[in-house]
C-alpha cells in the first residue's frame, strides 16, 4: 500500500490520543515526528537562546516517561534503538535534550503536494516499479541521513579516546585489526552524552581495564567498556580498598633484640593524659 495521508498535529487533543494508557513503541515514534517542529524556529529555555532546526524538539527524559508511561530503562533503551538505527539524533544535557528526526522531511513534505495538477497525473501514471524504487529510496535515506552526518574529526575528543583504546590494546596483541574508529569513537560519544562520564573517567577506565590480566582480553571496543563501565568501576573500588591496610595490618610484634619495655611511670602515665586532651579528635 503506497501514498500519503496527512495527520494533523491537532489530534493529539482527540480524546482518543488523550486515552490513559502505556504507549507502544510505535506510537512512541508518530508521538515523536508530531512533536518535531515544522520549520525552522528560536526561543528561549531558561536563559538560553535555542535555535531549533526543522524537524526537531526539546523535552526531557522525564516529560517523555510521563507522557508515554514509561520506566526510565525503557525511554533510554528505544531511545538508542531508533539513534542506531539512523532514525533520530539526540543530543542531552543537564537541563534538556534535544531530539532530531532524521531526514524529517520525508515524513513531513508531500512530494506532489506543491505541484501542478498536470504533473501529479504525470507522476501518478508512472509504472508500480518506479514508486517502489521511490518508497526504496526514501528508505535508504531515512535509514542513512544521521549516519552520514555523525563524522569525528581526529582532534574530537570521542575519536582521541579511541585511538587510547586502539592503542593500549595493541600493547598486548600488535596484530590487532583496525578497527572503525569512527565507530568507536560513536559509542564514546554516547558514554560521554547520554551515561553523563567525563573525558577523565573514560581515560582512566581505558588504561586500567588494559592493565588488568583479565579484562584486558575482554574489553576490545568501546561498546564492550560501555556495557562493562559500572562492573569495571567496582572493580576498580574493590582493588583500591584492598590496598588501604587498617591499624590492624600493621605489624605490632617485637623483635627480638629488642630489650623488655619497662612500666610506665606515673609521671609519664600523666603526660600522656595531658597530650590526648589537647588532641583535637
Amino acid at each position: 500500500m503506497q501514498g500519503w495521508i496527512k495527520l494533523h498535529r491537532q489530534i493529539q487533543d482527540h480524546w482518543l490520543y488523550k486515552e490513559k494508557r502505556i504507549f507502544s513503541k510505535y506510537e512512541a515514534w508518530i508521538d515523536l515526528l508530531m512533536m518535531a517542529s515544522h520549520k525552522d524556529t528560536k526561543f528561549i529555555h531558561g536563559n538560553e537562546l535555542i535555535e531549533l532546526e526543522k524537524g526537531s524538539f526539546v523535552t526531557s527524559e522525564l516529560k517523555l516517561m510521563e507522557r508515554w508511561k514509561w520506566g526510565k530503562s525503557k525511554l533510554r533503551g528505544f531511545l538508542e534503538i531508533l539513534e542506531k538505527d539512523g532514525m533520530i539524533i539526540k543530543k542531552s544535557d543537564h537541563k534538556k535534550t534535544m531530539i532530531t528526526i532524521c531526514k524529517y522531511s520525508v515524513y513531513h513534505d508531500s512530494e506532489n503536494e506543491n505541484r501542478p495538477q498536470a504533473d501529479y497525473e504525470q507522476t501518478a501514471g508512472r509504472p508500480l516499479a518506479d514508486t517502489i524504487k521511490n518508497v526504496k529510496n526514501d528508505k535508504e535515506d531515512i535509514n542513512t541521513s544521521c549516519r552520514k552526518s555523525q563524522t569525528y574529526d581526529e582532534e574530537s575528543v570521542p575519536f582521541q579516546l579511541s585511538l587510547r583504546l586502539l592503542h593500549n590494546i595493541r600493547k598486548t596483541n600488535e596484530a590487532f585489526k583496525e578497527p572503525d574508529l569512527q565507530k568507536w569513537s560513536n559509542d564514546i560519544r554516547l558514554m560521554m552524552e547520554r551515561d553523563n562520564r567525563t573525558e577523565d573517567q573514560i581515560k582512566y577506565l581505558i588504561d586500567w581495564c588494559q592493565q588488568d590480566s583479565f579484562w584486558k582480553t575482554n574489553i576490545l571496543s568501546p561498546a564492550k567498556l560501555r556495557k562493562q563501565y559500572d562492573q569495571l568501576v567496582a572493580k576498580i573500588k574493590s582493588a583500591n580498598e584492598k590496598k588501604k591496610k587498617s591499624p590492624h595490618d600493621i605489624l605490632t610484634k617485637r623483635p627480638e633484640h629488642w630489650p623488655e619495655r619497662k612500666p610506665l611511670t606515673k609521671e609519664e602515665l600523666r603526660k600522656i593524659e595531658e597530650l590526648e586532651a589537647e588532641m583535637p579528635f
